[in-house]
């Protein structure tokens, strides 16, 4: 897996112990899916921060079930990891959404991110 991070950074306020969690999720799912030469990037949103890959995408059939508990594409897959992934945004008021990576791999959106307070009116 190549990691790589786009654009400014960014400090936000959130529960550091999940929000390592959420990322080692979005990552676990991309080389489940995209295999070991997938390559992640995580960057900036106007108001949060987004996951994508470059790796096969998420059909659009199946966006609407990838945060179901117990959702899965794969013979092996536990159906949580997603989940998970949606129940820590949802603890922090972020909203989660698909969208496609411009490499057309998956790309989740989190919006609605409160910013650090050291960096208002940056």
């Amino acid at each position: 897996m190549y990691f790589t991070r786009a654009n400014d950074d960014m400090e936000f306020e959130a529960d550091s112990g999940r929000v390592r969690q959420l990322l080692e999720n979005l990552f676990a799912n991309a080389v489940t899916h995209a295999g070991t030469d997938v390559t992640v990037t995580v960057g900036t949103l106007t108001n949060g921060f987004f996951v994508s890959d470059d790796g096969p995408g998420i059909d659009p059939v199946e966006r609407d079930q990838i945060f179901t508990d117990g959702y899965t594409s794969t013979r092996s897959g536990t159906g949580f990891g997603l989940s998970i992934v949606k129940q820590i945004a949802d603890a922090h008021d972020w909203d989660a959404t698909i969208a496609e990576s411009p490499s057309d791999g998956a790309q989740i959106e989190f919006t609605s991110v409160s910013v650090a307070s050291s960096q208002m009116g940056n």
